[in-house]
């Protein structure tokens, strides 16, 4: 028979995290581990940070037109020195703008236009569809216009898929290709995969951004985004307003058949 000092006692413990003045007592003696810290402050810390870095931030992405408008609003010395900083951004962006439209090409332009090119900076190919049914091809086209037109540093190329790689079949059209340094870097077989047929210049900003043609800070890309996330949250509040109208007439309606 083991020595009573030796057995082990069953000590009653409810909920060994709970603040209480048993548990601190079963901590002292190590019959319980101590409690480990509250996330609570690095999560309230991190918080802070977030809203300090969002308040930073708040004019980024806005036109000078937009930076005039919140004259009243903010402190001239902060709006001047996004001012300045967004006139640096244009000025630079006008300088690399050397392009601005699509260029169609044919397969003999193929290596000087685009993979030798690819040496001086990313360019990016859409593969067009031959049949004028192929709805993806026609939804891409106007996207690369609309992307070459916006984004002048960077080279934006056309080629109809048979012309390029014969027999390439045309249910993998549109098909994009990044070309970088010689190589392809990126490729996208149809549009299944960004949006379909409701893809959106959101989704040429995101490519861009990630074979690292612009800069996810890139004023283009902030702008877009903000829009698109403004646009949102006015759908939502459109919506909450029509479904709180619809609650008060159906109510309406039942108070008069009430007197009915």
């Amino acid at each position: 028979m083991a020595a009573p000092m030796d057995q082990r006692i069953a000590v009653p413990i409810d909920d060994p995290n709970a603040d209480t003045e048993w548990n601190e007592i079963l901590r002292k003696h190590g019959v319980i581990p101590e409690k480990p810290p509250s996330p609570t402050p690095m999560i309230e810390e991190a918080i802070l940070e977030g809203r300090r870095i969002a308040h930073e931030n708040r004019l980024e992405g806005k036109e000078l037109d937009e930076l005039d408008a919140l004259e009243d609003e903010e402190d001239e010395a902060f709006l001047e020195q996004y001012r300045q900083k967004r006139m640096q951004e244009l000025n630079k962006l006008s300088k690399k703008s050397i392009h601005g439209s699509v260029y169609p090409i044919s397969k003999p332009e193929y290596s000087r236009e685009v993979t030798e090119a690819s040496n001086n900076g990313p360019v990016f190919v859409n593969l067009t569809s031959p049949l004028g049914t192929n709805v993806e091809s026609r939804v891409l086209s106007e996207l690369w216009k609309q992307a070459a037109k916006e984004y002048g540093d960077i080279k934006f190329c056309e080629i109809r898929a048979d012309k390029a790689i014969e027999n390439y079949p045309d249910r993998n059209c549109p098909t994009i290709l990044v070309y970088k340094n010689g190589d392809i870097v990126k490729q996208i077989v149809t549009l299944v995969t960004v949006g379909g047929v409701r893809m959106s210049m959101l989704e040429i900003d995101n490519l861009l951004v990630e074979v690292g043609a612009v800069d996810v800070k890139d004023m283009r890309v902030i702008k877009r985004k903000r829009d698109a996330e403004d646009a949102k949250e006015e759908q939502l509040m459109g919506k909450g307003i029509k479904s709180g109208n619809l609650r008060h007439t159906t109510i309406d309606s039942e108070d008069d058949d009430d007197w009915d």
